[in-house]
């Protein structure tokens, strides 16, 4: 009897070690994790060295916010042959902007005029001007800004182009640097809605939306808001060339009681004068806007 018992252990110890026995089953838990961890590996080795390829070769905006690459400063010399040229090249490419022919090719282009503020402006005040001097050339206000406003400077868009040397964080525009040139664009619009054109901010709210990425052109739109004696009111934001709302503003400002005492020459020159023979017209004054070609 005792014979028939061992011989009946024997044989299923013997079927244990068969194909659907414990034996088999921990030896494939062993074997199959290992093929496993290699074949992951040998993904995110993969994975990596495409997405490295892929940054390296157009890196998306994010990571330049990251990791921005190191860049070389501006030119010491504004007016080194090598600045020279830099800033022409600016100007065609400002030039050649889509939005800027689009606009200029409306069916109401008539209704708008283009300047360009600072450019006439005297040399003894640019030196002492913070962006017309300080702010100015090679990698940071690298061209004189264009501005398009309506006749009765009720809207006005502007096209300025933002360098590296203007950032905070680098890769980014300083976020001062963009409420200065908010304050400067929507004061345009302002003072040239002023009885005595002239004026002061007195109030700026300023909200970001979005990080401005250096080395790009950036386009400042304004619409005048309110208008009520020597106060005016001036919505206005940045954009870039996509669309994408990077800044938002509105300001309040006035005309001093002193006005009448001061001239509003150097301010004309500062905000730029229109680049044709057409004068502004404020409809707020009464004129009416002039008749449409035919």
């Amino acid at each position: 009897m005792s014979s028939n018992l061992l011989r009946r252990t024997f044989q299923r110890r013997n079927v244990g070690a068969g194909s659907n026995g414990p034996f088999s089953l921990h030896t494939t838990a062993m074997v199959r994790p290992k093929r496993n961890y290699l074949r992951i590996l040998v993904l995110l080795s993969l994975t990596g060295v495409g997405a490295y390829t892929a940054g390296a070769v157009a890196p998306h905006p994010i990571f330049a916010f990251i990791a921005p690459r190191p860049a070389p400063g501006p030119p010491a010399d504004p007016g080194s042959p090598e600045s020279i040229a830099y800033a022409a090249s600016l100007e065609e490419a400002l030039q050649s902007l889509p939005l800027l022919n689009s606009l200029r090719s409306q069916p109401d282009a008539d209704q708008w005029y283009e300047a360009r503020p600072y450019k006439r402006f005297p040399e003894e005040r640019r030196v002492n001007n913070l962006t017309a001097g300080a702010l100015r050339g090679p990698g940071k206000l690298g061209n004189i800004p264009l501005v398009r406003s309506k006749l009765d400077e009720s809207e006005a868009i502007g096209f300025v182009h933002v360098g590296r040397g203007l950032c905070g964080h680098d890769g980014i525009v300083h976020g001062g640097l963009l409420a200065t040139l908010l304050d400067e664009s929507l004061a345009r619009t302002a003072i040239n809605n002023l009885p005595d054109k002239i004026g002061v901010t007195a109030n700026l709210s300023i909200n970001y939306r979005a990080p401005t990425f250096a080395d790009q052109f950036i386009v400042i739109k304004v619409r005048l808001l309110e208008k009520k004696g020597r106060k005016v009111l001036v919505g206005g934001r940045v954009e870039d060339l996509k669309g994408n709302v990077l800044v938002e503003a509105n300001g309040t400002f006035v005309q001093p009681k002193y006005s009448s005492f001061l001239s509003n020459s150097v301010v004309k020159q500062a905000m730029g004068e229109p680049e044709t023979a057409q004068s502004p017209v404020l409809l707020s004054e009464g004129v009416p806007p002039p008749a449409r070609k035919s």
